[in-house]
Parts: structure tokens; C-alpha cells; sequence
């Protein structure tokens, strides 16, 4: 059995690509790399293709996340047909989600936090117009939020 898990945030330059990298890593240390498929993407396409932002994956490599392989892509709705779990990191992606969604759909749509361990954030706050904090921030809440969806599949598999 594989399971097919895709971040999404807005732009995949920041937060989607830091909770792949790390989600990667946490897997591959898990050893459950041959049954965990990870992907990233973004509602708006106005990175298609590039890297993630410098100071991601700056903060991301310091931690030993490598994010450098990663490239921007946007959601699709096909991307329905092939997920199991659809995560967004805040509320407007998710609601941009649910209208992509097909009735059909019977996988997980929710936001990614809810995984974490930390009730004062549900949404993983944009780090892209502040300074080296939100980064780090951003990093606590998405490697406490890997580590519960992990156990999550986990009890599927």
C-alpha cells in the first residue's frame, strides 16, 4: 500500500516546500520511503518552477533538510485522483481547495497544523514578507506537524 500525501500553500516557495523537505527526511529516516509518495504545489502559479526562497531553504539546510531538488507547482484538479491526504498550510488555500474539489474526493482535506502538537497556531503563518523569525517559526510548526501526520499513516500501513 502507498500513500500519497501533497502540501499545499499559496505560492510553493515557502511553507509547502519546507513541510515536503522535512516530511521527506522524516520518512526516509522511518525507512517508509517506498510506501510514503510526498508532494508539494500552490493555489496561485506565479513561481512555477522556480526553487524554493533562499532563506527556506536556508533555514531548512541548517536543520539538515535539503529543499534544493524541490521546483514550484501549482494544484491541479488531478491531483484528487492521486492523493490521499491534501494539506493545506492555512485557511484561504484550503477553502481554495474545497471548491476544486470533486464530490468524489475521499481522502484527507484539512489543514496540515492540525497534525501538530501546538494549539496556539492552526495555519502555518506566511514567511515570505517578515523577517528570519518566521522562518524559524514556520520550521517548529511544520517539523512538530510531520512527526504527528507520520504516526498518522503509520497506523494505516
Amino acid at each position: 500500500m502507498t500513500v500519497n500525501v501533497l502540501f499545499v500553500c499559496l505560492g510553493n516557495i515557502c511553507r509547502s516546500p519546507t513541510a515536503h523537505g522535512i516530511f521527506e527526511q522524516k520518512v526516509k529516516n522511518a525507512g517508509l520511503q517506498d510506501e510514503i509518495v510526498i508532494d508539494s504545489a500552490g493555489t496561485g502559479g506565479w513561481h512555477i518552477g522556480k526553487s524554493p526562497d533562499a532563506r527556506a531553504s536556508q533555514f531548512a539546510l541548517e536543520r539538515g533538510y535539503d529543499l534544493s531538488h524541490l521546483r514550484a507547482r501549482q494544484t491541479d484538479p488531478s491531483d484528487f485522483l492521486t492523493y490521499q491526504y491534501i494539506l493545506a498550510m492555512d485557511n484561504a488555500n484550503l477553502a481554495d481547495l474545497k471548491r476544486m474539489k470533486p464530490s468524489s474526493y475521499k481522502g484527507h482535506l484539512g489543514l496540515f497544523l492540525d497534525f501538530g502538537d501546538n494549539p496556539q497556531y492552526r495555519e502555518v503563518p506566511d514567511p515570505y514578507y517578515g523577517g528570519d523569525d518566521g522562518f524559524q517559526l514556520v520550521l517548529d510548526l511544520v517539523e512538530s506537524a510531520c512527526d504527528g501526520l507520520l504516526l498518522d499513516i503509520r497506523h494505516q500501513l
